[in-house]
């Protein structure tokens, strides 16, 4: 019974300590840690018990584990936002709450990247509206994909990392649902052409408009998916 109520305090310690590991040596996104074994034998713990925390740190991106090949630092060591894997699939009224999500970030955030965004940003968001353009005649899994990319590339044009995250979890975490709102929508060619005129008020530098059309554009589909959930 003890041991079982101790074995979280452990487990906690230890990724701290393999956090502190990483940051102390400089490792990066892609840099390999000491074996597993080695880890343990560091920090003086059974090798089950350290692949215990080892587990914890990759579910949140944190580290990578590759069978016979070892235990890396992964792209999400820094992220402050961190999506709950076992969240179950939103019902109608909760897909109304993600759309209300998105209504409060996303318009600001198109103003921002109206005013921040550069070249690099300008052209990907440009790239991923042309193959939006080639999937609208009912490839929904592919034309959901392009359009929740471009969504998320606008965010990351803002230059906010906070805010960015918070976007990429919303649209990551529940691409189901963002799914569901697509088919529920069901006009592919406006939804496009809205995200045409967004685009061009970001690469205009228009941070007024873009922000305006980014909540028109949301409330539009608010407003569909509120009828046909009726």
């Amino acid at each position: 019974m003890t041991q079982d109520l101790t074995r979280p305090s452990l487990s906690d310690a230890l990724t701290e300590r393999v956090l502190e590991l990483i940051r102390s040596d400089g490792l990066r996104a892609g840099d390999r840690l000491p074996s597993v074994r080695e880890l343990a034998e560091r920090f003086a713990v059974t090798a089950p018990t350290l692949r215990e925390a080892l587990r914890r740190l990759e579910a949140t991106g944190a580290v990578r584990m590759r069978h016979g090949s070892g235990v890396y630092v992964g792209a999400g060591l820094e992220r402050v936002v961190i999506p709950n894997p076992n969240v179950r699939r939103l019902a109608g009224g909760q897909l109304l709450q993600l759309l209300d999500a998105r209504l409060l970030i996303e318009p600001p955030l198109a103003a921002m990247a109206a005013r921040r965004a550069d070249p690099a940003d300008l052209a990907r968001l440009r790239s991923i509206l042309e193959q939006a353009g080639q999937h609208l005649r009912g490839e929904d899994a592919e034309l959901n994909q392009i359009n929740m990319t471009f969504h998320r590339a606008a965010a990351h044009a803002a230059g906010n990392d906070v805010l960015d995250e918070v976007i990429a979890s919303l649209l990551s975490l529940h691409a189901t649902e963002q799914r569901e709102i697509l088919r529920l929508f069901d006009d592919r060619v406006r939804d496009h052409e809205e995200h045409l005129a967004i685009l061009a008020a970001i690469e205009d530098g228009d941070a007024r408009a873009a922000e305006e059309l980014m909540r028109t554009h949301l409330t539009d589909v608010k407003r569909v998916i509120e009828k046909r959930l009726d």
